[in-house]
């Protein structure tokens, strides 16, 4: 089997981000960069399914700037077995992506895509599901289990009515969600044995015309202070007040 993991590199969530003064960006200085967190689950859910049954390669594909190396060499040091970057400075919007990747599918004719459900920059969760159309796959978003058969996958997925689950003729397509797994901490042999894996850089194949792009970026408005109240009265009062009901 042979599984495709795209992956993104954005900020860490755990920093604070504020926009540029003139509101084109991100302000950017001084901040850490890492895989996209739910890719990363998408990363460590393709290693477990190798130590599992054996017989798997793990292939993740970054779309970006030279830099985007750093998260390549991390996924390897997860256990990918090679990584490829498609290295380039222009924007892209979702379906831009979905595009590249369609091309790479093309090519690499992974049992599998396994990524992210979304990612924690922009928050857009459209890759995963136009990639699936254009490729014709069969998809399962928002896993939160993956069970591999004979011929096809077990895929748990988490919808607002609870679990639904699904078995996908291969190839598919899925996305991970955050209760899929936890990732496992990067040990230094693994780092070590990332140096020497295989890492290829290439130019994009597909011309890209943007449908969507972001046109202002600016900090939400300060949270209002709350109001402690002493009774379920005085809590109803304030709500008709507010005209919520």
């Amino acid at each position: 089997m042979k599984i495709l993991v795209p992956i993104k590199r954005v900020v860490d969530p755990y920093s604070k981000v504020r926009p540029l003064s003139d509101g084109s960006g991100i302000d950017t200085t001084g901040l850490k960069f890492e895989i996209n967190p739910f890719d990363e689950i998408a990363i460590e859910e393709a290693v477990r399914l190798r130590e599992k049954s054996g017989d798997v390669e793990i292939i993740v594909v970054s779309i970006g700037k030279s830099e985007c190396e750093e998260q390549l060499r991390k996924a390897l040091a997860i256990g990918a077995d090679k990584a490829i970057l498609i290295e380039t400075d222009q924007e892209y919007d979702s379906l831009g992506i979905a595009k590249e990747l369609a091309s790479l599918v093309a090519e690499q004719a992974p049992d599998v895509v396994l990524m992210g459900k979304q990612a924690t920059d922009d928050d857009c969760n459209q890759v995963g599901q136009m990639l699936a159309a254009k490729l014709g796959y069969p998809q399962a978003t928002f896993a939160s289990k993956i069970e591999r058969l004979q011929t096809s996958l077990k895929v748990t997925r988490e919808t607002d009515e609870g679990d639904e689950i699904l078995e996908l003729p291969l190839p598919c397509l899925v996305t991970a969600d955050l209760r899929l797994n936890e990732p496992r901490y990067v040990a230094l042999p693994g780092i070590i044995k990332a140096r020497s894996k295989p890492l290829e850089r290439r130019t994009p194949s597909v011309p890209v015309t943007l449908k969507t792009r972001p046109v202002f970026f600016e900090s939400p408005p300060p949270r209002a202070a709350g109001k402690k109240v002493s009774s379920v009265d005085e809590l109803v009062a304030v709500l008709r007040d507010r005209g919520a009901f």
